[in-house]
């Protein structure tokens, strides 16, 4: 059960379920932007940066987002930045991230954003961690719905590239729906292109079942305009529920895709009737050494600090996920990674 609604999971053989009858799947729209597959990679912290968007992008996915970006990080210089604002020829189309709290300077962010070449901005209202809201970042901002449109306004005035809000339902679970309207009205009027809603509070960060009714509500509200769904995506399936029981027009997926960059192309299998693609350890293998030889142009020696937390989440696909991810935690360099690769994934 989602939010007091019961909603029919599509489930699969790629994720211990069957088969189920086809599903339409319909593209989107973000302001000019047309996007084929209606699932799409969420940004994530730590996560989305140009290598992993780049392996998104080559199994199916259409769209991405940056990893959050600070919007005080990008008018400065330094190796961060450099790092954040890498982009390439096939990371199109893509959004940009921004995090802040400063119509003035959110709106000198987008102009960066602009002018590195990414094709949209999105804005966001929906980070709980506690870093971000002692700071008066992300989710804070549905305690200040009108600061919240100033930025908005700000941005959409600094730059003529679409912009999209993601936003959660309410800061508290005690809270009522009011801010959340308010500023995703007040969005949509200033010309914001889509809205992306997590169907939980602020508060819950990523405990409880995420209300997609709430989502649902949200496309009801909205039917003109480009909503998309995030929250308990976990496999193929849920992302062909959520499409199908909410009526958003694209769902965000998060945590469920982490190791898991076939997830998009197993989407498709499934809305076709097919059996999920699954591929073999020495597909995975060749995968996992590209994701690791292409980190090292953005990290250099720090590489395998920053792709033991992939080769956890990598481990998951593997017939003896414990093992594996043991030796991943363990990785200590290049040729450390390899070898777990040449020990674990060969057929």
């Amino acid at each position: 059960m989602e939010g007091g609604t019961h909603f029919r999971r599509r489930k699969n053989r790629a994720n211990g379920y069957t088969p189920c009858m086809t599903f339409p799947l319909r593209p989107f729209q973000i302001g000019p932007l047309r996007i084929e597959l209606p699932v799409v990679p969420a940004p994530l912290a730590g996560y989305s940066d140009l290598s992993y968007r780049l392996l998104c992008r080559r199994l199916g996915a259409g769209y991405c987002t940056t990893e959050m970006m600070l919007d005080k990080c990008l008018l400065v210089g330094g190796k961060l930045r450099k790092r954040l604002i890498q982009t390439h020829q096939e990371d199109h189309p893509t959004a940009g991230q921004l995090i802040g709290n400063d119509p003035l300077v959110m709106a000198a962010a987008a102009g960066v954003i602009r002018e590195v070449g990414f094709n949209a901005v999105d804005i966001n209202f929906a980070c709980p961690v506690h870093k971000a809201l002692s700071r008066k970042r992300g989710g804070y901002l549905l305690k200040q719905p009108e600061l919240a449109l100033e930025i908005i306004r700000a941005i959409r005035a600094s730059v003529d590239l679409p912009v999209t809000v993601k936003l959660r339902h309410k800061f508290r679970n005690s809270d009522d729906d009011e801010a959340f309207w308010r500023i995703a009205e007040g969005a949509f009027d200033a010309g914001a292109a889509a809205i992306c809603v997590h169907a939980r509070s602020v508060e819950s960060k990523y405990a409880g079942a995420a209300q997609w009714e709430f989502i649902a509500s949200v496309k009801r509200r909205f039917p003109g305009r480009t909503i998309i769904g995030s929250g308990d995506v976990m496999s193929p399936a849920d992302a062909l529920a959520m499409l199908e029981n909410t009526g958003v027009d694209a769902v965000a997926v998060a945590r469920g895709g982490l190791g898991n960059p076939w997830f998009f192309r197993q989407v498709a299998d499934l809305a076709a009737g097919r059996t999920p693609y699954q591929p073999g350890l020495s597909e995975q293998r060749e995968l996992m050494a590209w994701h690791f030889s292409h980190a090292e142009g953005l990290y250099g020696n720090r590489t395998a600090k920053i792709m033991r937390k992939f080769g956890i989440k990598y481990a998951r696909m593997h017939p003896n996920p414990g093992k594996v991810r043991s030796a991943f935690i363990a990785v200590r360099s290049g040729e450390e990674w390899n070898s777990v690769l040449q020990q674990f994934y060969t057929e």
